[in-house]
């Protein structure tokens, strides 16, 4: 499976011409919105090591899967029919408890990265709250 994002009009001509190679049949996605970035994955990553820090009562592994699973597949189950369908199948019958083990390697259940930049901004937007809520003094992302 190929995820291509496009942001110019390049792009989209090489979209046009990859649909046009591939042999019949086929099945394609198109998703509103670009794939989150590598800045958002960061700030993430910086977010949940310092509330691990901080709160010394978790590891951040543990934050990240509370997090896809609280926050993250939600967003996703709203707005993503794919991803409601397979986590409604796979995921949603289990227990809380390997519902989050699912969330973590070695399985990883995709949440996150299926996000485009404007859904993985309001996931963190929900990271934020919560942390700070608890007290957690996390790094201001850059604006602009």
């Amino acid at each position: 499976m190929a995820t291509v994002a496009v942001r110019t009009e390049q792009d989209r001509k090489n979209l046009i011409r990859l649909i046009e190679s591939r042999q019949i049949p086929f099945t394609t996605n198109v998703v509103k919105g670009a794939p989150r970035s590598i800045d958002q994955n960061m700030l993430q990553r910086k977010w949940l090591n310092e509330a691990a820090e901080q709160l010394a009562d978790d590891t951040a592994e543990n934050y990240r899967a509370y997090c896809k699973l609280v926050f993250g597949v939600p967003i996703l189950r709203a707005e993503n029919e794919e991803f409601r369908r397979q986590y409604d199948a796979i995921v949603k019958p289990l227990p809380y408890e390997k519902k989050v083990e699912i969330m973590k390697e070695p399985i990883d259940f995709p949440v996150t990265r299926l996000m485009t930049t404007h859904q993985k901004a309001r996931y963190l937007d929900q990271i934020y709250q919560f942390f700070r809520e608890k007290g957690v003094q996390l790094t201001e992302p850059r604006r602009g």
